[in-house]
């Protein structure tokens, strides 16, 4: 492309039009196209924060890697533990014991997932630490029958964030007697509060000390599995492939992405049709700026005329109007990517400023798996947009430039 067909492309653009529609109509396209991918980016973003704050949630309580008995349970679990961590990839492993339980306060009875641990291992896979609002982990001591509960499953059962109280913990299974089945109860002190900041834990997850819940459920030494910390989650489907071929016992290794495929798939579904919808904005601006360019054409016929009697061939003539054309969407993307950015950096101050201004929560704590909109701009998804952008601004100009570049010089100027 020459200088001479970018000048007169340039001076097209920066021209003022006799006819003030046109420039309305081009002021709207780059508009539209900005607030496109403006939004665009924004839910791209906010998809990727609210799947990785729920992932890293999910994954605070539970564990990258699980190795559970096929039967229901491990009967010599140091030994699968201490044959998985000479995997230089594990980090850590912890036992558990888990079972369902009702938990009574008064009047008040909540079903709750009970959850033996070992205190001293339990930090190698879990981030409950980080989690606790009162009390400690490390008061759940054998024979102690203490418990540390979510702060939902808490405040339901009347505890509220203050350790001491007491809970009582029914078993489902039961003791046959002459009398009937009879439910296995316990007394357990609360001297724990956590909140990881996910509903269905905070609502309905117990943990009690392993050696209590094995005796609370009559499982003897076994434990229902162990649980396993990685240095890259992301590689936890190798790294759980490798562990599997490596143990002789009959148990099923699962990682995190299978324990939890349902949800990631129907984000990951979500997030592929919020783009396709949105990408729909920038269609319709790329179809503007297909509409401008044919009114321009029309108003400049006249000019394209005289272009062609000097000596302008029908390619230079296309050029002319496809760089009129790709400014209104290169403007149009570096307005929205900008905008886009800003707004998705800035989420976390946005959102909450409109929920205080019209007294609105979008996300309730009870529906949702978190309580606040999360960002997370990714580079590659806006390099993503900003191309397909630019791509349908260059595929929007070719048609009424190739049109401008068919008009007839004689029959332009005939009636001028």
């Amino acid at each position: 492309m020459s200088p001479y067909e970018l000048f007169v492309g340039l001076r097209y653009t920066r021209a003022k039009r006799s006819n003030n529609f046109i420039s309305f109509i081009s002021l709207v396209s780059t508009l539209g196209m900005a607030l496109g991918i403006a939004v665009l980016i924004t839910v791209v973003s906010v998809m990727n924060g609210f799947q990785k704050e729920v992932r890293d949630r999910i994954l605070g309580v539970l564990a990258h890697v699980q190795i559970s008995g096929i039967e229901g349970g491990l009967s010599d679990w140091p030994a699968i533990a201490a044959r998985a961590e000479e995997n230089p990839a594990v980090r850590g492993s912890a036992p558990y014991v888990l079972a369902q339980g009702l938990l009574g306060n008064d009047q008040v009875v909540r079903g709750a997932i009970i959850r033996g641990i070992l205190p001293e291992r339990e930090a190698r896979v879990a981030d409950f630490a980080t989690y606790l609002r009162a009390g400690s982990i490390d008061a759940l001591v054998p024979d102690s029958f203490t418990t540390v509960l979510g702060i939902e499953l808490a405040r339901a059962l009347g505890v509220g964030v203050g350790v001491g109280d007491k809970v009582l913990l029914i078993a489902p299974q039961g003791q046959i007697t002459p009398a009937g089945v009879i439910p296995r109860l316990k007394q357990f002190t609360v001297v724990g509060i956590f909140e990881a900041g996910h509903f269905e834990f905070d609502s309905g997850l117990a943990l009690v000390h392993m050696q209590d819940a094995q005796k609370l459920y009559r499982m003897g030494d076994t434990v229902t599995g162990v649980r396993l910390k990685i240095a890259d989650m992301f590689q936890a489907p190798r790294i759980a492939r490798e562990i599997a071929r490596g143990l002789n016992s009959d148990a099923i290794v699962s990682d995190w992405s299978r324990l939890n495929a349902g949800w990631f798939r129907a984000v990951e579904i979500e997030k592929r049709m919020m783009f396709i919808i949105l990408s729909l904005i920038v269609a319709v601006a790329a179809f503007n700026i297909v509409s401008t360019l044919v009114m321009v054409v029309t108003e400049k016929r006249a000019d394209i005329a005289i272009l062609r009697t000097l000596g302008s061939t029908p390619s230079s003539i296309m050029a002319i109007f496809v760089i009129q054309g790709a400014l209104i969407g290169i403007f149009g993307t570096l307005l929205g990517v900008g905008g886009g950015v800003l707004l998705a950096s800035n989420v976390d101050i946005v959102v909450p400023f409109i929920e205080r201004s019209f007294g609105v929560q979008f996300l309730a704590k009870d529906v949702y798996f978190i309580s606040e909109l999360p960002s997370e701009v990714r580079m590659a998804d806006v390099t993503f947009v900003a191309s397909i952008s630019l791509v349908l601004s260059f595929l929007a100009t070719l048609y009424p430039s190739w049109r401008a570049s068919r008009i007839n010089p004689a029959q332009a100027l005939r009636y001028e």
